[in-house]
């Protein structure tokens, strides 16, 4: 069946079946379910993390312990704070404030596979904007473009996309995001804190980004290659990404594309430290 709007039930299904599945559920399996949704089912998950913070507070639950997949298109507000151990699984397309909130948990946005063999995934918006706005944590695997003002404000999320549109990260304050095809302007506005890496796929992002507070820098160290390889891996894992296949298919040429974003303080304090670890290296006898 379908899930009731957020106004009217707790996330997909029953109030009955969502109680059911979290009764002594650190005693169970894994539970998952299937729904189908419209446009009009909105904050799907809300009631359910508000449930599972009830019982078991902060933490909530173990990642995965609670697996919904949904097919077709979600309303506004898929995930809305979203909590640990709640994985939601959107088959179809998501609206504006994907995420919004989110603390813990997980949220997969796939593509559907009945889609015509020429659809690009990473040329095709699958979720609105404003995506992750305020999120502190979890993290969310996009299987095609975003709208505009992705994960504005985040604060401690990580997510991965094929594309976004205009102020990309603005006011971000901390959390992680690979993006991993074409931005839009502004990129970076007001970012005080957090990582984006950017895959630069017409070789033109640097002039959309907003300099006033950050700096564009290639990916050469080794632990930032590593960072961005396991994300791009864990969206492949979770979504089929073709494109995430062939980034990973030509690795070496991939990473040469790769830009990291980071706030301009953040930039001059990792200066400051390589070159504190320089000087205190013992001199070469030649």
């Amino acid at each position: 069946g379908r899930p009731a709007t957020g106004t009217e039930a707790p996330a997909a299904g029953s109030p009955e079946e969502i109680r059911e599945a979290l009764t002594g559920i650190m005693d169970v399996p894994p539970v998952s379910l299937e729904y189908e949704v419209v446009n009009t089912d909105r904050n799907i998950g809300t009631r359910l993390s508000g449930r599972v913070a009830e019982i078991y507070g902060n933490n909530g639950l173990p990642e995965g312990t609670i697996n919904i997949t949904l097919r077709g298109s979600a309303g506004q507000s898929f995930g809305c704070f979203l909590a640990g151990g709640v994985r939601l699984h959107l088959i179809g397309e998501g609206n504006d404030y994907v995420g919004k909130g989110m603390a813990a948990g997980e949220i997969i946005v796939e593509s559907p596979k009945t889609m015509h063999p020429e659809f690009i995934a990473a040329e095709n918006s699958i979720v609105g904007n404003t995506v992750l706005y305020g999120a502190t944590g979890g993290r969310i695997f996009v299987n095609g473009r975003a709208g505009e003002r992705f994960c504005v404000r985040n604060s401690g999320a990580t997510a991965v996309c094929e594309g976004v549109g205009d102020h990309g990260c603005e006011y971000m304050t901390n959390g992680l995001a690979v993006i991993l095809g074409i931005t839009g302007k502004n990129f970076g506005a007001g970012m005080s804190g957090g990582t984006a890496y950017v895959y630069d796929v017409d070789g033109r992002f640097q002039s959309r980004i907003n300099p006033e507070m950050v700096v564009a820098l290639p990916v050469q160290r080794q632990q930032d290659i590593e960072e961005a390889k396991a994300l791009i891996e864990d969206h492949g894992a979770r979504t089929g990404s073709v494109r995430s296949a062939y980034l990973l298919d030509d690795w070496d040429s991939a990473v040469r594309k790769l830009i990291r974003v980071i706030p301009k303080e953040r930039a001059e304090l990792e200066r400051q430290e390589e070159q504190h670890e320089a000087a205190s290296q013992p001199a070469t006898v030649k």
